[in-house]
């Protein structure tokens, strides 16, 4: 199914909020060089804490973003749930901690795959977002529910990302931004195809019935 131009600008607007407050955050840890501090009248460059060997100064490690997902992967499903239950539309549904998140490690780890794909390779379609797209029908969500819960994911997924923002290099960053953008939307779809597919299921049994 072709996208829509209201996911494009949903994706296009995501990225560029979270690139604008990552440069933001980063502007001090990233481009030192660029950004002097006044010191006692004086014009200095500012000092890191992190020493080299010989005393000078060392820029902080990078680190990939499927690495950083990979390593911050609990913390994102507490920060999501905690969104979550700020939702009353969805916390009228009662479900334990592990109802309401089980099916986020399967997607986050379908995320982090996109993101370690040779360039030019096809996307897989996620499995797992089928399955919870049929698992949340029967909980008795509805397809706004589904919708909202996609995205609080990409929103905690990027701010696990601006807490990291240090160890990310910036020129790596926007593609893979775009990638998360997109394989959350093409796990939504799959939610939502199955979602659909066993309301038109029951409908025709129920009419068969009657």
């Amino acid at each position: 199914m072709p996208r829509t131009p209201s996911r494009l600008w949903r994706c296009c607007f995501s990225t560029q909020s979270f690139i604008a407050q990552y440069r933001l955050a980063g502007r001090d840890t990233l481009f030192p060089e660029k950004h002097l501090q006044r010191k006692e009248g004086a014009i200095t460059k500012p000092t890191l804490t992190s020493k080299d060997g010989n005393g000078g100064a060392r820029a902080a490690p990078t680190e990939s973003v499927a690495g950083i997902l990979e390593r911050e992967l609990e913390p994102t499903i507490h920060d999501w749930m905690a969104m979550v239950e700020k939702e009353s539309e969805l916390t009228r549904i009662p479900l334990n901690y592990e109802d309401r998140t089980g099916h986020l490690h399967k997607l986050l780890h379908d995320v982090i795959a996109r993101l370690r794909l040779v360039k030019g390779t096809r996307a897989p379609i996620s499995v797992a977002a089928g399955h919870h797209g049929d698992l949340r029908r029967k909980q008795g969500y509805t397809v706004a529910n589904v919708v909202e819960e996609s995205r609080l994911l990409q929103v905690c997924i990027f701010t696990t990302l601006h807490k990291n923002a240090k160890h990310i290099e910036f020129g790596k960053l926007l593609p893979d931004v775009v990638t998360i953008a997109d394989e959350v939307d093409a796990q939504l779809k799959q939610q939502m195809l199955r979602f659909m597919a066993a309301d038109a299921a029951e409908r025709k049994n129920n009419a068969t019935a009657s």
